[in-house]
């Protein structure tokens, strides 16, 4: 494909040869000649000057000094280079299509009811009451439990397991190992000391377009729902607790945990491994950075980091005066030894 049917598919200004063909795309340090490259981190564009790629995706403002003795290369400017990327992605690289059908290993109850075009592999499972939309694509060992609704377009990769009662909503992918609304964890201790287990009997519900990844979890509510809302997407090894509800367009990061009733707003991004505990409320529109540990409520809009969770401008302070305590305490043993000099001086003369 051409440069310039590109930079048209995509919307972009053109800079160079737009005659140019390209027949993928590559991060900048690895792209060759025929394929095009992105920069949406300033660190990277002193990489322009260097790679082989044919064509790079840059914002508007960006300038690049080209080697001298590299052929040259076509510029393609971009709002939102990273964005206009993956979408250029799509040109060069089809996810692969299954074939409508049931796989005779996989077992479907009597009593659900599946769409059309629906691609079901071995040895999946559908239980009792179970409906699925249009489209949908299970792959090997899914297990679907009663009573579930599922819409149009689903993707659900093997060993995924929705469990009773849950609701999902349309274009939802469901990666590896991945488990919808398994029991929160919930226990009661007795007098005797022994726990006493809780009986979850609330629901998941997922919204469009949410993807979840590899061996994540969202649990089911103990009473009500646990929600999370559509455009959410949820990495890898992450755990929602029961009754959480998530935000539209929020983004929970690998290893991101939340206890159960933890509610998270809108378009929030909780970086690696950042742990809430539960009864809070983080506002829409913050950021937590990775490893912040939060206990108590978020106002919308901010930016936290630390355990416990602050401000990020009051952490980068902490921070750097953590790095000079071992100073900090030598001054400060100095200055007890100067004052002890100092009382027992003063003791000598008085005597």
């Amino acid at each position: 494909m051409q440069i310039a049917e590109i930079a048209k598919r995509l919307g972009c200004l053109v800079e160079g040869d737009g005659a140019v063909e390209i027949h993928s795309v590559a991060g900048i340090e690895h792209a060759g000649p025929g394929q095009m490259t992105f920069v949406s981190n300033p660190r990277y564009v002193q990489s322009t000057r260097t790679t082989l790629a044919s064509a790079v995706l840059l914002g508007k403002d960006i300038a690049i000094d080209r080697g001298p003795d590299l052929p040259a290369l076509t510029v393609l400017r971009s709002e939102n280079p990273y964005l206009d990327f993956a979408r250029a992605l799509e040109f060069f690289y089809k996810p692969p299509r299954y074939v409508p059908g049931i796989h005779p290993t996989a077992v479907i109850s009597p009593g659900a009811r599946i769409g059309p075009g629906a691609h079901v592999g071995p040895h999946c499972f559908v239980d009792e009451n179970v409906e699925i939309g249009r489209n949908a694509v299970l792959h090997s060992l899914v297990t679907i439990y009663r009573d579930t609704r599922i819409g149009d377009d689903f993707l659900a990769h093997s060993h995924v397991v929705v469990r009773e009662g849950s609701r999902i909503g349309n274009r939802v992918i469901l990666q590896n190992g991945v488990v919808i609304g398994g029991d929160g964890f919930g226990f009661a201790k007795q007098a005797d000391g022994h726990w006493y287990k809780i009986l979850q009997s609330g629901v998941t519900v997922l919204g469009d377009d949410v993807e979840v990844q590899a061996n994540s979890c969202v649990d089911r509510a103990t009473v009500g729902e646990t929600i999370i809302s559509r455009g959410v997407k949820i990495d890898d090894l992450v755990l929602v607790g029961h009754g959480g509800k998530i935000g539209e367009d929020t983004l929970l990061c690998g290893q991101v945990g939340m206890a159960g009733t933890t509610t998270v707003g809108k378009g929030c991004i909780l970086g690696g491994q950042v742990g809430c505990s539960g009864h809070l409320t983080v506002g829409d529109g913050t950021m937590l950075t990775p490893q912040t540990g939060v206990a108590n409520d978020i106002p919308p809009n901010s930016l936290y980091s630390g355990a416990p969770a602050v401000e990020h401008r009051l952490w980068l302070k902490g921070s750097a005066a953590f790095k000079r305590l071992p100073e900090l305490l030598n001054m400060v043993r100095r200055l007890e030894q100067e004052v002890a000099r100092l009382g027992e001086h003063r003791a000598d003369r008085s005597a």
